[in-house]
């Protein structure tokens, strides 16, 4: 099977990639990271109408022809409270959110005034439409606010909030089976067992799927053994969207998953063009009916499949830059790929034939930093870094030159 390039490979994956269609009524307020199904259309202006931006006064601006004019207040306006038309040649205390009374046409802060008891001296001459919140500034009715296939951060909720929505159509979660391969993988809490290591890639998958809204399955560790691979991919495919899994897709003896994914469905995709995270596989299971065998369900319903390395730092790096759009794509959103910064390397660094993504840091200076030791297996250089640096094939680096920078903030 040829060996893909990194954009070859993601966009063969974003091409199998079926959004599902189903969807949810949620509130509000518990959407964070859903994927909205509708646009959401505001029925109301934002701010309902005028209201003042500061503390302070509400007057004519002709009535305060000249700094230090003294008028009687008259009235005052709390948030949440109307008042009547502001009298000519007289002043209302205002705060901040109140709305404007009628005949006022600007607002002094009260920094600028002084207030001698029932009477303000207007310190400075006001602007029409001074410290006033025109209504529907923010938010016209009848606009569209959030459009569909967007999805939500906090901010969205709080705008969704802010015309009074309760609650949103969403496209409902991905449900995601997770589970690792390898002998000698442990579990955290229990003895290490001679020639193990502690299985992190599990822990790290589960927090990177659930950081997508996904709902995971935790299927465990299956042996190194391709019958017992086949059975939990056969099982895993039935009632779940997506398979992933960590090691097993490389070329040792026992490494069984490509032949297991094979016989159980199809295998598209093997080994891509990057460093690290080379050994990355794609394909599908097919969903087997009760009494079928796999011969017999060539017509069936599919589980797509994706396998990651077991090393970790390439499970994260593959996982953040292909398995993660392939998952937006899967959940609807109209925007998988993430935002690349353009930041001053502080380091030398020799290009290798492949596609590399570095872990870097931002420094104090502005620039970026390289970990001392790339290896895939130092999982440390990951929790050092801020983002990872896109480096091109046959690309070498040298102090003060610019280079792709993803941000791992751009990829929650």
């Amino acid at each position: 099977m040829t060996i893909l390039s990194f954009d070859d490979a993601l966009g063969r994956l974003l091409t199998h990639a079926q959004a599902v269609t189903d969807t949810d009524f949620v509130p509000t307020h518990m959407a964070r990271g859903r994927v909205l199904a509708k646009s959401l259309v505001s029925s109301l202006n934002v701010p309902p109408l005028d209201n003042s931006a500061m503390d302070g006064y509400a007057v004519r601006c002709a009535d305060v022809p000249k700094a230090g004019t003294r008028l009687p207040v008259m009235q005052r306006i709390a948030a949440g409270h109307m008042g009547p038309a502001l009298v000519s040649q007289t002043a209302a205390r205002i705060f901040t959110g109140a709305p404007i009374p009628v005949g006022a046409d600007a607002v002094v802060m009260q920094e600028l005034c002084t207030q001698k008891g029932d009477t303000v001296i207007v310190n400075t001459v006001p602007r029409p439409g001074q410290a006033i919140r025109r209504c529907g500034e923010d938010i016209a009715a009848g606009v569209e606010v959030i459009a569909a296939n967007t999805r939500l951060i906090a901010a969205h909720l709080g705008l969704a909030a802010s015309i009074g929505a309760a609650e949103l159509c969403v496209f409902r979660q991905l449900h995601v089976a997770l589970f690792s391969t390898g002998d000698e993988l442990t579990m955290p809490g229990e003895p290490l067992k001679p020639g193990g290591i502690y299985n992190s890639n599990r822990t790290m998958l589960h927090a990177l799927l659930e950081g997508l809204g996904c709902l995971v399955t935790d299927r465990g560790i299956v042996p190194d053994q391709r019958e017992a691979t086949q059975a939990a991919l056969r099982e895993a495919a039935q009632a779940h969207d997506l398979i992933l899994t960590s090691g097993g897709v490389s070329v040792g003896e026992e490494d069984h998953v490509k032949a297991a994914v094979s016989a159980e469905g199809a295998l598209d995709l093997w080994k891509i063009a990057i460093k690290p995270g080379k050994p990355f596989a794609f394909g599908s299971i097919r969903k087997i009916g009760a009494g079928e065998t796999a011969t017999e369900s060539s017509a069936s319903p599919i589980t797509p499949f994706i396998g990651l390395p077991g090393n970790p730092v390439a499970s994260f790096v593959t996982f953040l830059m292909l398995v993660r759009p392939f998952i937006l794509a899967m959940q609807g959103t109209s925007c998988v790929t993430p935002r690349v910064l353009h930041l001053r390397a502080d380091f030398a660094w020799e290009g290798d034939a492949r596609r590399e993504f570095l872990r870097a840091r931002i420094n104090d200076e502005g620039g970026l930093s390289l970990y001392p030791h790339q290896g895939s297996a130092v999982l440390t250089s990951c929790a050092w870094a801020d983002g990872l640096i896109d480096n091109l094939p046959g690309h070498s680096i040298q102090p003060g030159d610019i280079v792709r920078f993803i941000d791992f903030n751009a990829l929650g």
